[in-house]
């Protein structure tokens, strides 16, 4: 009995120490959690309070650079308004305008944002070179977009066309709907709506036909040899005169041009307003044709004469 006594006494102690361990780790363990939660509360406070400091000592620069903004902002929106009231009153187009406002108004607010910047004391040399890295990087993107603003800017103020003129460009002949900063638009004759990049159109070959009030009717007429060429002519002459559409200033021009093969090619060069360039042009090659038939007038065209000879052998 003695020994089991011993025994359970012995393994009951064992038991108490190891609990009196564990509790001491676990207290251990709790001081250290516990001093580390302290010092990051510290470090959190200490962080804020430094922040507050700042803040006390930038908030004087924060509210001059505020009031710049602000201020600059307004005299940037009356300096737009006072150009675009000038604009009104000249002769500027309107997408011309449009462009010209939207690239001032973004150079004023450039200006604003780098007088802010300046009373922060942020070094203008950083923003400086953000800026040209930014607009070498959108250059490079956007290198076809920038062409054809560009062109855009070239055709708005050289004028080599505006809204409504008949012009032939990019082998598409029809009237000028619009121009926009990066397109332009062309309405055909047979109803098709073309939108060519002004990249494209500042480099190109452009022929205007409404940019002089008149414009001048070419056509060829031809005749056999063996009819009257005075005659032609004078057919010819006598329709130009019958319709006041044909103007005689400068005079009309119908002359022999030139002996083709099997015809005597006569130019006809007449001048009508632009408004009446199609139709007087159908009328006159209508007309002719008419005035020909009636007066035994023949327009060759051509043939092959074949002549078969009874060879005797």
């Amino acid at each position: 009995m003695n020994g089991t006594t011993a025994t359970s006494t012995a393994a009951l102690t064992d038991t108490v120490s190891e609990i009196i361990g564990t509790e001491a780790v676990s207290a251990e363990v709790t001081e250290t959690t516990g001093a580390s939660l302290q010092e990051k509360v510290t470090d959190t406070a200490s962080f804020f309070e430094r922040a507050l400091e700042h803040l006390k000592d930038a908030a004087p620069s924060l509210i001059i650079a505020l009031i710049v903004l602000i201020v600059g902002i307004i005299v940037s929106r009356l300096v737009t308004g006072v150009v675009k009231r000038a604009m009104k009153r000249s002769n500027i187009d309107g997408a011309a305008r449009s462009f010209l406002l939207s690239l001032i108004r973004i150079i004023l607010y450039m200006v604003v944002i780098i007088m802010a910047l300046s009373v922060l004391n942020v070094p203008m040399s950083s923003v400086i070179t953000i800026f040209g890295a930014a607009g070498l990087a959108i250059s490079l993107a956007l290198q076809n977009c920038l062409s054809n603003l560009c062109g855009g800017f070239i055709i708005l103020f050289s004028k080599p066309f505006a809204a409504g003129d008949t012009i032939e460009l990019d082998n598409s002949v029809g009237n000028v709907e619009s121009i926009s900063i990066l397109y332009t638009k062309i309405q055909t004759f047979d109803g098709k709506t073309i939108y060519i990049p002004n990249g494209k159109v500042s480099d190109a070959k452009i022929i205007n036909y409404t940019a002089s009030p008149t414009r001048r009717i070419d056509l060829r007429f031809d005749i056999g040899y063996g009819d009257d060429f005075k005659k032609a002519r004078e057919l010819i002459l006598g329709i130009i005169r019958g319709n006041k559409n044909f103007l005689t200033d400068p005079e009309p021009v119908v002359r022999m041009t030139s002996h083709e093969e099997s015809s005597i090619a006569i130019a006809v060069k007449v001048h009508v307003t632009n408004e009446n360039y199609e139709s007087m042009r159908y009328y006159l090659l209508e007309s002719v044709k008419e005035q020909f038939d009636n007066n035994g007038i023949e327009i060759p065209y051509k043939q092959i004469d074949v002549h078969i000879k009874d060879v005797i052998s």
